[in-house]
């Protein structure tokens, strides 16, 4: 017979597990309703699995129809199980089985089959029957091995192909582990039948699902226990692409200073009082805490966030007080408004984090929204980014040529290099959106090496020689400019070309030369190994003649914006500073030149050279070869 020794201690491990499970805030997502789905079942499997056995050990007590029942809740129970569970790994890789009827079709056909099955044993005795001498299995018993085999299959299959889904990379383990639990179990059931021991195998599979992934711990703030940081992470994943967005986002203004005036104990205590009054007040809705005085409201219906965040100013017009602890505090606000539409979640994290920046500058009663515009501009950033690293990976950046003439004969004199890279569409993408982007996220350096050994290779060409160059300016950027080894660096690709370093100028900005002592260290290094400088963009930021005195640049670049100033209303400013300049032994560059008037009047006031798109817009090295070599 039967024995009943590890079932009826797996009852009671599973109500204490339950117990605690639904005595705490569950998050509103389907991995969770399917794992209560899953608890719910293993329930129904314990429960039913204890009383038909007992009952088949006692047959001669109840009716046919009475074993019938108990047998074959049993088995459609156990069916469904190996479904559920199935379900639950699919809903943690946020795979929709269901996207499709036929899909829906053939992963339910097994289970669905099964049951008509079990149903049909009174009759057909298929799968098992019940005479005078108690319960017998049929010749179709065996199909609740296959039937879970199969579904237990479909997990690890799934789990293979999809496990680029997840956002942790030991999630793919605990998937793995928790349905060979579970494969164990099955075959141990197949091997001793007569042992209850499915269910401590079901039973050890939900305690590893519970600690790696549904323990409400994990998502609430200990104290209060309102949602946290990573529950946060996991609502927003699955809500995006299913429906919109809309939250509220707040925070306490300087939250860091605060903490410095009143104490980290006061402060946590502080965040303590807020989050319970905001359980208070608003208990109907979706609360999760950011950290650091940081919040974020979902509503489950349409509702005036305006309204909300008007009546929580209110209350922090109040100090926050409880034993000893009294504060004063000022909050700031963003609300997020997406549309159902579907968004990488790096795009969302940086909506959300924007906000809460943002929130922590407002004042009053100002309100920063971030839609789908917001959202399609942090997207479009994006498609940037990976452009940028593909470039740099492949050693595609490619290198365009400006030409720079001569102002007293119209002729070539130099060029100036610049990064171009392209998108997706092999369009090309321009350079004030990913040299920003460069900038933030460190690439600028690998950027510009690939720029700065590109030219070396061009100047040893004889393209370089055929078209009549004399120089070729070539960008550094601040972030470059403070790297310690730039000298190395640029030397080594100057001797790996066999070129001379005076026939490449490097170009410099203002900005480049906040830090004095870096700069004059850097410019000497390189002038000393024979590199010439050039000043970028001057007008735009704070150099005087003194300054620029003490910097051996042999040529300055009158930003555009100056030029145009003077083109349109002409003063005695810029000519005197042009005259200084030029009597001091600089020689100027006039940039943005559009038309002859701009350019007759910067060679009037003593410019040396003119650039811009009245004489050419910048070209690929081939381009700029073929035009000018005939010259």
């Amino acid at each position: 017979m039967w024995n009943f020794n590890y079932l009826i201690p797996s009852i009671m491990i599973i109500s204490v597990f339950v117990g605690y499970y639904v005595s705490l805030p569950r998050l509103p997502v389907r991995k969770n309703l399917v794992f209560i789905y899953v608890v719910s079942l293993e329930c129904l499997v314990m429960i039913s699995d204890l009383f038909s056995t007992w009952a088949d050990i006692n047959h001669q007590s109840f009716p046919s129809w009475a074993l019938y029942v108990l047998n074959s809740s049993y088995f459609i129970f156990f069916l469904s199980r190996a479904f559920a569970f199935y379900i639950f790994t699919a809903s943690v890789l946020k795979i929709d089985l269901f996207a499709s009827k036929i899909q829906q079709f053939c992963i339910n056909l097994p289970v669905d089959l099964g049951i008509i099955i079990v149903l049909l044993a009174p009759w057909t005795k298929w799968f098992y029957y019940i005479d005078e001498s108690g319960y017998h299995s049929g010749p179709l018993y065996n199909l609740l091995y296959p039937i879970f085999a199969f579904y237990l299959t479909l997990s690890f299959i799934t789990l293979i192909k999809q496990r680029n889904r997840l956002v942790r990379k030991r999630e793919k383990y605990i998937i793995l582990w928790y349905n060979v639990i579970l494969t164990i179990g099955l075959i141990v059931r197949y091997a001793f039948p007569k042992y209850l021991l499915m269910d401590i195998f079901c039973l050890m599979a939900m305690i590893v699902i519970y600690l790696s992934f549904e323990n409400p711990d994990g998502y609430l703030e200990e104290r209060t226990y309102i949602f946290n940081r990573a529950a946060l992470r996991d609502y927003i994943i699955e809500i995006n692409g299913q429906k919109p967005i809309n939250a509220l986002i707040f925070c306490v203004h300087n939250y860091i200073d605060s903490t410095e005036l009143y104490g980290i104990q006061q402060m946590n205590q502080g965040v303590y009082l807020i989050e319970n009054y905001l359980k208070k007040e608003f208990p109907d809705y979706l609360i999760f805490d950011y950290r650091n005085a940081r919040f974020v409201m979902f509503s489950k219906e349409d509702v005036d966030w305006h309204q909300i965040y008007d009546k929580i100013q209110e209350r922090f017009l109040s100090p926050w007080v409880s034993k000893d602890t009294e504060l004063y505090l000022d909050v700031g606000a963003s609300i997020v408004n997406l549309s159902a539409k579907a968004l990488p979640y790096e795009v969302l994290l940086r909506v959300f984090s924007d906000g809460f920046i943002q929130a922590d500058k407002t004042v009053g009663n100002d309100i920063n929204i971030y839609d789908d515009d917001f959202a399609a501009g942090i997207l479009a950033e994006s498609g940037i980014k990976r452009a940028l690293d593909k470039a740099i990976e492949n050693d595609a950046v490619e290198v365009f040529l400006q030409p720079i003439v001569d102002s007293a004969t119209g002729k070539l004199a130099g060029a100036e290099a610049l990064a171009r890279i392209r998108g997706n569409d092999g369009k090309i993408i321009p350079p004030g959106l990913f040299i920003p982007i460069a900038e933030k996220n460190g690439k600028i350096n690998q950027l510009g090496k690939q720029v700065f050994r590109k030219c070396c290779q061009f100047v040893k060409s004889s393209g370089f020689k055929n078209t009549g160059l004399t120089f070729i300016n070539v960008n550094i950027s601040p972030i470059q400019f403070m790297r310690l080894d730039l000298y190395e660096t640029l030397t080594k690709m100057i001797e790996d070309a066999n070129i001379t370093p005076d026939l490449i100028h490097l170009e410099i900005t203002e900005e480049s030369m906040i830090d004095e002592l870096l700069m004059e260290k850097q410019i000497e290094t390189l002038t000393n190994k024979g590199f010439k400088f050039v000043l970028d963009d001057y007008g735009k930021g704070y150099s005087n003649m003194a300054r620029l005195h003490r910097t051996p640049f042999i040529n300055i670049k009158l930003d555009m914006s100056i030029v145009w100033d003077y083109c349109n209303n002409p003063d005695a400013i810029l000519p005197n500073e042009v005259s200084a300049f030029t009597t001091t032994g600089f020689t100027i560059t006039a940039e943005g030149i559009e038309d002859e008037d701009m350019a007759r009047k910067m060679r009037e006031i003593g410019c040396t050279y003119l650039q811009g798109y009245y004489y050419s817009r910048p070209l690929p090295i081939k381009e700029f070869i073929e035009k000018y070599s005939c010259q």
